[in-house]
């Protein structure tokens, strides 16, 4: 496993994160969630990614559950606060000071950790000043519960009047962004990439696979196989963006691509995303231990010049790169 720096800060984290959206106490059994978390770190895998929200806050404590016994300062430990959680009651959501207070006290005990290494914006609050949600973050991070900030799926114009206050008011950084990229999702290439350079923030991309398209298992014209993401009412909404016959038929011409780079599909997609230097960490999700076992292998792969041509002559027609695609709830969810 190779490791990168998170942006511009100090902190290394593992080229290939292990995050636990949809599946940890949802998608698969708790002992199958454990031995996922166990391949990881047999991988060589040290940063593991979650949120309040995932399962209703049921995986982080799975999470802490999992990883309860490791030696924590071996470990990076990332979670995210915004959407509703527990009851969904009317401060129950979004980025004020109450709701990061309460929610990050909460998720420490979920995950059975004193710290997080780092705490996430999960989206952009349209409905609280950014001065009182970069303080809470600040606070939190003086009183020794969380290392860093980052955020997830905000835009170009969003970080940078974030940063700017952050720099006015005296406050801590972000350092990194979490948002969907991939061979097929590269909406954050235009405007979003160029402004996180700017300020030295890492990416820590999420569904680098597209939600399981890219390993080929979908097929134009056929039924979703049984046991897919595709197949679930928790996963379907994402993967449907990419079932279209036209895109499908692109993906099974990356296979002799993948072959002549001595990878698997799901390799090559997550080989893929760290060719961008920019990309600190590559989150994978898994239902299988083998799953997470494959995707890390990605880590420290090189491709050549040729294969990233053929992978755009093939895709070009197919790319989502429209930076209006990077978009958060105007007011916020219940």
């Amino acid at each position: 496993m190779e490791f990168r720096y998170l942006g511009n800060s100090g902190l290394r984290v593992s080229e290939i994160s292990y995050g636990n959206w949809i599946t940890h106490a949802s998608q698969v059994a708790e002992e199958t969630a454990k031995a996922c978390v166990n391949a990881a770190l047999d991988a060589g895998i040290t940063t593991f990614d979650t949120a309040d929200v995932y399962a209703n806050t049921e995986a982080e404590a799975v999470l802490g559950r999992a990883l309860a016994g490791q030696r924590r300062e071996s470990l990076e430990i990332f979670t995210k606060v915004y959407f509703p959680t527990g009851p969904a009651k009317h401060n129950d959501s979004g980025l004020s000071r109450k709701h990061i207070m309460e929610s990050c006290n909460s998720s420490l005990k979920r995950l059975q950790t004193d710290y997080v290494d780092l705490y996430q914006a999960h989206r952009f609050d349209y409905n609280t000043p950014l001065e009182e949600t970069l303080r809470a973050f600040d606070d939190l991070i003086r009183a020794g519960k969380v290392l860093y900030i980052g955020f997830s799926e905000w835009d170009a114009k969003q970080i940078k009047s974030a940063m700017a206050i952050a720099k006015d008011m005296g406050l801590d950084r972000f350092v990194s962004s979490q948002p969907q990229y991939s061979m097929l999702w590269r909406v954050i290439e235009a405007e979003v990439d160029p402004v996180c350079r700017q300020f030295g923030i890492g990416h820590i991309v999420w569904s680098p696979m597209a939600q399981g398209v890219l390993t080929g298992k979908y097929l134009p014209g056929q039924p979703f196989p049984s046991d897919s993401r595709a197949a679930t009412d928790d996963g379907h909404f994402l993967v449907n963006r990419f079932i279209k016959d036209d895109l499908l038929e692109a993906v099974q011409k990356l296979k002799p691509v993948a072959d002549q780079a001595g990878l698997t599909m799901a390799q090559l997609a997550v080989a893929w995303v760290l060719q961008n230097e920019n990309v600190s960490s590559a989150i994978i999700g898994a239902s299988r231990p083998e799953q997470v076992t494959e995707a890390a292998k990605a880590s420290g792969v090189v491709l050549e010049a040729a294969i990233m041509k053929e992978i755009e002559k093939i895709l070009s027609k197919v790319v989502s790169s429209d930076p209006r695609l990077t978009v958060s709830p105007e007011g916020r969810p219940s």
